[in-house]
């Protein structure tokens, strides 16, 4: 996983809408959270998103940007944010490129490691969190980059 301190690299992926979306231009709007998941509709998945929807109002009121990334299509993102009334950008790496290049594959290059970033507009990351099965730990992490802000 790429370490603190590390610059971020820079990606386009589709969004729910199959729109392709630059990681420069996430960040162009401020400090990113980033984060990565296994699958839409897992019930970890679904209660982490809910956690970070719910974190939404203050994410934006702190100036920070909001996107996840999983190896699901656009069409199953889109059910997704539909579903649970997402506010925020979920992109599509099905072939995992950027999976691979932020260093979150799980175990064997199997599955998505659960992962959060925090990133400056300069591309540096802040702060990560990895905790694959303990999803309080990632709404925690966004309340601390909320609350730095």
């Amino acid at each position: 996983m790429l370490a603190i301190g590390t610059r971020a690299p820079e990606f386009t992926l589709p969004d729910a809408n199959g729109q392709p979306v630059s990681f420069s231009g996430l960040l162009s709007r401020g400090p990113l959270i980033l984060y990565f998941y296994p699958a839409d509709f897992t019930p970890g998945c679904t209660r982490e998103a809910r956690q970070f929807r719910d974190l939404h109002q203050s994410i934006h009121a702190a100036g920070l940007g909001l996107a996840g990334i999983s190896p699901q299509s656009p069409e199953s993102h889109r059910a997704f944010q539909d579903k649970y009334h997402l506010p925020f950008t979920l992109l599509s790496d099905v072939d995992r490129c950027v999976i691979r290049m932020y260093e979150v594959e799980g175990p064997l290059g199997l599955g998505v490691r659960r992962a959060t970033f925090l990133i400056d507009p300069n591309r540096t990351i802040r702060d990560v969190v990895v905790a694959d099965l303990r999803i309080g730990l990632h709404a925690a992490f966004v309340r601390r980059a909320v609350a730095r802000t």
